[in-house]
């Protein structure tokens, strides 16, 4: 029996890249799972048919969390075909190059709207559920970007930022109630996003290689199966940023 059988996982933004990795290693430890998506819904239909081949239930539902009409209907549909959400990885997030000058309001707001606001929003929704049964799981993926400034603009970097201090924020809040709150930054990873970047090269990571999307759902799962661990900034970067 794995370690979160019975659990209910939600990872938004887990058609492809590192949230599919945490969607599939989260059924692997018995917790059953909804796939969030937005443009890939075939792809997030195999993330689906993957988790099912493993004996768990799941779900695939499209919908955009950077709005709360969008959230609202994800987590009814969630609570409605699995149950309460036990563990919620706010992994939505969206990444395009921007210099300095080239930046414009519209591109700062749908960042902040996607990588930040999204993860405010799911969480107010999930929380009630949690406090009620007094366990929850909040995992916010930020990013190296967060820590070192990064390279695809101030827009991306502000975003993740912002979601290490709602993690501290939220873990401060809810230690006592069995609830736990903390975010993973990765360095650079083998994903589709990671390929857009194309200034994002080995040669900046100190171990000479991008991570891989399932280093990241490996941490994803350690964090989720201990409850001791709240408040913390994980970082797996292959030294891109020591602490």
């Amino acid at each position: 029996m794995g370690k979160l059988e019975g659990r209910v996982t939600l990872v938004t933004g887990s058609s492809r890249g590192i949230g599919r990795a945490v969607a599939i290693a989260m059924a692997r430890e018995g917790s059953d799972i909804a796939v969030n998506y937005f443009k890939h819904e075939n792809k997030a239909k195999d993330v689906r048919g993957a988790i099912e081949d493993l004996g768990r239930r799941c779900i695939a539902i499209g919908a955009d969390v950077a709005l709360a009409d969008g959230v609202s209907r994800l987590m009814k549909a969630v609570e409605g075909e699995l149950g309460h959400i036990d563990i919620l990885v706010n992994n939505a997030g969206i990444a395009s190059h921007k210099s300095i000058e080239e930046i414009t309001e519209e591109d700062w707001d749908r960042v902040l709207q996607v990588n930040l606001k999204s993860a405010f929003l799911t969480t107010q929704l999930a929380l009630p559920g949690m406090r009620s049964r007094r366990w929850g799981r909040i995992i916010n993926i930020s990013s190296v970007a967060a820590q070192i400034g990064g390279i695809v603009g101030p827009h991306y970097a502000s975003s993740k930022a912002g979601l290490i201090g709602l993690t501290h924020f939220y873990a401060s809040s809810l230690a006592k109630e069995g609830i736990t709150v903390n975010t993973l930054a990765p360095g650079p990873v083998e994903t589709d996003m990671a390929a857009g970047l194309p200034l994002l090269t080995p040669d900046l990571v100190p171990i000479g290689r991008f991570g891989t999307a399932e280093e990241i759902a490996a941490a994803a799962v350690a964090i989720a199966c201990n409850g001791y661990i709240t408040g913390q900034t994980i970082n797996v970067n292959g030294g891109r940023y020591m602490s």
